[in-house]
């Protein structure tokens, strides 16, 4: 609603635009045709003169969109150039984004590493063979997508996105279901809470960003934090930090701890600012409370990401035991077998065998004894495949 109505009121500006520009261009041309006519250096000078004092062409009025919802990362670049400085990627369709070109596997990596700069607040630096070289200061991106759990689970299980740090800034959760138990007559509405909370982002939406007008970089104010606030964030980074350790809770997911401090400290500026934007600084009650959200989403990311990486090894044991059943001809199965012709996923050691292990487990394979006689020659391992297993 925020963005149309802006749009709406932009109208003006962009039809003014037009005509400036039509203006700019026509005198632009005349000054560049006179200088290439000029039969003198006094006609040449003055022609020169004319254009210089022309100035540069008219700017465009930046674009009022405050949200993306699939963009490459060249889009996201030139809608921060072009329009405001601090937009949103927000989607409820996130594994379109997920599952689009930025994210595609040629794309993944130089991605996810933007993004993290961009996370981090960092220059944007661009350099092209047709644009030449440019720097963006003073951008900021705030992504919120919202997909599948089986979509999600994959992108969690692919070791880049944990290893660049990119998931890591993200605070994950995966609510319990609730289908099964929406009931008309457990339908509960509350106009007053909606419209307060529309109003003040309405209010927000409004307040002019601190930016240079100029380059539209933005220049935010430092929040410091109260003393006995920083005594709280501290409390909560030494806690996670030794559960880090060989035998912690954390020790698996060490990128999404030790960002877990950081986490805190940005969810209590945004507590802190929601209410009053003119606040001085963080009081310890507000981090308080948002330790406990960052803490909250420590432990979703951890229960995530394990379920991510047995999701992950189960599809693929899946897609082995439909292989043996649909494609394999033998009763029974060698390791190297399944790597050479198996899965596509499977064609290394480790990860067949890590599939064999599975289906061992769970009855679809069972180990034969060293020395067993396969296809004419003795077989230090190989597996008998239980047809008769039921589904």
């Amino acid at each position: 609603m925020f963005e149309k109505e802006q749009a709406d009121t932009q109208r003006g500006d962009i039809d003014r635009y037009k005509n400036a520009f039509a203006v700019w261009e026509a005198q632009h041309k005349k000054c560049v045709h006179d200088a290439g006519k000029a039969k003198d250096k006094v006609a040449a000078a003055s022609a020169r003169a004319d254009l210089e004092a022309l100035g540069p062409e008219p700017t465009p009025p930046p674009s009022t969109d405050r949200t993306v919802s699939e963009p490459t990362f060249e889009g996201l670049v030139r809608k921060l150039t072009e329009g405001q400085p601090s937009i949103g990627l927000f989607s409820d369709e996130g594994g379109q984004f997920l599952g689009g070109f930025a994210m595609s596997k040629d794309q993944r990596t130089k991605t996810l590493a933007a993004l993290n700069d961009l996370w981090q607040g960092n220059p944007i630096q661009r350099t092209r063979s047709g644009d030449g070289c440019s720097t963006l200061f003073g951008r900021r991106l705030a992504i919120h997508l919202m997909a599948q759990p089986a979509v999600l689970r994959d992108f969690m299980a692919d070791p880049l996105t944990a290893e660049t740090g990119f998931l890591p800034r993200f605070l994950i959760t995966e609510p319990p279901s609730t289908i099964g138990t929406r009931l008309h007559a457990k339908t509960r509405t509350n106009p007053a809470a909606l419209g307060a909370f529309s109003k003040r982002l309405t209010a927000i939406l409004e307040t002019a960003m601190p930016m240079d007008e100029q380059t539209r970089a933005l220049s935010p104010r430092v929040l410091p934090l109260s003393a006995q606030a920083r005594d709280v964030l501290i409390q909560f980074s030494d806690k996670v930090e030794t559960a880090m350790d060989g035998s912690g809770i954390y020790a698996g997911v060490t990128g999404y701890a030790s960002k877990a401090a950081e986490h805190a400290a940005r969810i209590a500026a945004v507590l802190t600012l929601w209410p009053d934007l003119d606040a001085r600084q963080v009081e310890a009650a507000t981090m308080t409370d948002a330790v406990e959200l960052a803490e909250f989403y420590l432990n979703e990311a951890l229960r995530l990401k394990d379920a991510a990486i047995i999701s992950a090894e189960t599809a693929k044991a899946e897609s082995l035991r439909v292989w043996l059943l649909d494609k394999w001809q033998h009763p029974e199965i060698l390791p190297s077998e399944v790597v050479q012709s198996g899965p596509n996923q499977l064609r290394e050691l480790k990860a067949a065998k890590a599939a064999i292990k599975t289906l061992e487990d769970a009855g679809w394979l069972v180990k034969l004894d060293a020395g067993a006689v396969i296809r004419g020659s003795a077989r230090k391992e190989a597996y008998k495949i239980a047809t008769n297993k039921a589904t």
